[in-house]
């Protein structure tokens, strides 16, 4: 498995939109509770998060979920904070309980938080 670390500054490409990052807390940047869009700055814990492209990435991430259509799926992709490039995490779709996108994104969170190469699901 192949671990890729977070750039440097001079290895970043220009960032569309800069996220503000006081003691490396999530914030969310948009989406709300009831809303269908979630995306947030996180620092992952140890082991990271697994992705289906690059494998797992560490570091200070950008964790973006979406409600599926359905309503009962979230599409979750993250990224190195103020890179282009997204990352499918692993199991994306996932299940969302109850339709309460805002309770799965905040579990997520907190289980990216932790480490261990953090899955969807």
């Amino acid at each position: 498995m192949k671990e890729i670390h977070a750039p440097t500054p001079t290895t970043l490409k220009s960032a569309r939109r800069t996220v503000p990052s006081p003691g490396r807390e999530a914030m969310n940047i948009s989406g709300a509770a009831g809303t269908d869009r979630h995306v947030d700055a996180v620092m992952a814990g140890p082991g990271g998060v697994m992705t289906d492209q690059v494998g797992v990435i560490t570091g200070d991430l950008t964790v973006r979920t979406v409600l599926g259509a359905d309503r009962h799926t979230a599409h979750v992709t993250v990224q190195y904070t103020g890179a282009e490039e997204w990352y499918t995490l692993t199991g994306s779709p996932a299940p969302v309980p109850d339709e309460d996108l805002t309770a799965y994104h905040q579990n997520l969170l907190d289980r990216i938080r932790d480490g261990g190469a953090t899955e969807a699901t």
